[in-house]
């Protein structure tokens, strides 16, 4: 018995040590997706992530900068959820409660088996509600939970920072705050845990500060939360220049950053569309509490028609040349 102890005891350090050990997991690189040690990349997150302009923008970047990246680009991003369990009174005007990430998330790894996730929480989990402190430990509990449930499958975690709430726009007045407090505890987990985290709070809030600064009527979320396809693409800006390695703020838009490939235009509307064919299928196989999402097609068929759309893009960019004539 007391061997089975010793035993046991060890155990249990040696799982402790491989969960410190893969922390931040492996730093990940462009080299590090070509060299095929990452096939699937899943994003979660709440409606903006749902919404899917910046997922798509980094499949199609990747699609025709780095044709030779195989990668499937998972969107799991569910409209109303929070990673800290937390919904206001009232919310939807009493339909339902805020969805809970914990309450689908082992489904979720578990059917997408994937090696990389970015997420992206925060903007609901302080529930439009001025800082307070009980919010925001649940916030960081959500956090660590969903860290760890990541890691224990061998994948690698990279946390973004939420991005950033426009009182002017939303009328939550001190919000933008509790965002920037919730930013700041993430990007410090870089030292005090060793995470990986990215920061898309920083850029956005800099980037609508200098233009609102020359256009004040200018806004890149008209509700103040979710941002059209110019904030979507500081978002994926900020990813691509992750794992590029190099500083990409000067390019204003995604057809701008693929403006010299063949028929990149249409490829990036056909991505689109295949994103959110696959998100729809993805999200209805793994399951969700939250009401009035869209039902996908059964995953044979979904991807049955995916691999049709990915033929319409490799036709494109075969029967383009790279002078832009066909």
């Amino acid at each position: 018995m007391r061997d089975q102890g010793i035993l046991a005891a060890l155990k249990f350090v040696l799982v402790l040590v491989v969960l410190s050990l893969s922390a931040c997991g492996e730093k990940i690189t462009t080299k590090t997706i070509a060299s095929e040690k990452v096939k699937r990349v899943v994003f979660l997150g709440n409606s903006i992530t749902y919404s899917g302009q910046y997922v798509a923008d980094i499949e199609a970047y990747y699609l025709l900068v780095h044709p030779e990246v195989r990668v499937e680009w998972i969107n799991m991003g569910l409209p109303s959820e929070t990673v800290s369990g937390l919904s206001e009174e009232g919310h939807a005007d009493g339909a339902f409660p805020r969805p809970n990430l914990h309450e689908r998330l082992n489904r979720v790894l578990e059917q997408t088996q994937p090696d990389l996730v970015f997420a992206n929480y925060g903007m609901n989990d302080g529930i439009y509600l001025p800082f307070d402190t009980v919010r925001f430990e649940q916030f960081k509990s959500g956090m660590m939970k969903l860290h760890d449930a990541v890691l224990q499958v061998g994948a690698t975690i990279i946390h973004l920072t939420p991005p950033i709430y426009d009182e002017g726009k939303g009328g939550k007045v001190g919000y933008d705050l509790v965002l920037d407090k919730y930013s700041e505890w993430l990007l410090d987990q870089r030292k005090e845990n060793r995470w990986q985290v990215l920061d898309i709070h920083g850029p956005m809030k800099r980037y609508l500060v200098q233009k609102r600064a020359k256009d004040p009527s200018f806004y890149l979320a008209s509700d103040g939360v979710h941002p059209g396809d110019e904030g979507h693409w500081i978002m994926a800006r900020e990813i691509l220049g992750f794992l590029e390695q190099r500083n990409m703020s000067e390019i204003t838009a995604i057809q701008v950053a693929l403006e010299e490939y063949p028929a990149s235009e249409e490829v990036i509307d056909i991505v689109r569309e295949k994103q959110q064919l696959m998100r729809d299928a993805w999200l209805s196989a793994t399951g969700h509490e939250r009401p009035g999402i869209r039902e996908g097609l059964p995953m044979d068929k979904a991807r049955e028609k995916a691999k049709s759309l990915e033929e319409r893009m490799n036709d494109l960019t075969k029967e383009k040349g790279s002078d832009g004539s066909y």
